[in-house]
């Protein structure tokens, strides 16, 4: 899949990988973005370059998602980044915030998929990017609403790799570790810069990469997973 000339629609796109990714699109020539986030004030920064149309979605909305879908017409590559994060043990932690985390990572992530599709494939096909965490090979104790969530978005972009095949879309998942954004933001932790991990994606993407782990630490974690998964499974555990 080629960036350049491409029309991508980014979700989550106001901040962090989201936009970073923006800026990596444009870098590699995307003729247009359309930049989404779920505040429109987020958005006016996004303003600068006429490539870039901000777009209002929430995307646990149907009907804001609908909407988007019948406006961005012309979108050829859609990256599903928008994600949220609770940080919540298995055993005791919020219900409440378990199920936010599903309705975004998952039944947003699939939603917005299901929406630019037809798009895509009425456009002559192109490409779903979906953002996942390396914690979908294991999940951290702390964060089990998220890992679980995003474990089946992994799952269902596997699904959709095999149900598009035919129609001239490749669909891939991206692994990404721990990344310098405001939701990681307080966990003491090595992180990646959004710009390294932006740029990776759509590098992988355009090699055609399926599979994109876009940094070091999700890339040593994908080995170890690989060839002994219950060794990363312990290393997570000690983590908490």
């Amino acid at each position: 899949m080629q960036i350049d000339g491409s029309v991508a629609f980014v979700t989550g796109a106001n901040r962090g990988i989201g936009r970073a990714l923006v800026d990596a699109l444009l870098a590699h020539g995307a003729s247009k973005v359309y930049a989404a986030a779920r505040r429109a004030d987020t958005l006016a920064e996004l303003g600068g370059d006429a490539r870039v149309v901000p777009v209002l979605v929430d995307i646990t909305d149907a009907a804001q998602i609908d909407a988007a879908a019948r406006v961005a017409t012309d979108v050829t590559v859609l990256v599903n980044n928008a994600g949220s994060l609770a940080f919540t043990d298995p055993l005791d932690g919020d219900l409440a915030a378990i199920e936010a985390d599903w309705r975004t990572n998952y039944l947003g992530t699939l939603a917005v998929s299901r929406a630019f599709a037809p798009v895509i494939e009425g456009n002559g096909g192109g490409a779903i990017v979906n953002l996942h965490t390396l914690l979908v090979y294991a999940p951290l104790t702390g964060m089990a609403g998220y890992s679980a969530a995003k474990a089946a978005a992994a799952s269902t972009t596997i699904a959709l790799r095999a149900r598009l095949a035919g129609k001239n879309i490749t669909v891939h998942g991206v692994y990404p570790g721990p990344v310098d954004t405001d939701m990681m933001r307080g966990v003491p932790v090595p992180k990646a810069s959004p710009s390294d991990v932006a740029n990776a994606i759509v590098d992988g993407v355009q090699s055609g990469q399926t599979i994109i782990h876009p940094d070091p630490w999700s890339q040593q974690s994908y080995k170890l997973w690989r060839d002994d998964p219950a060794a990363l499974e312990a290393q997570m555990a000690s983590m908490g």
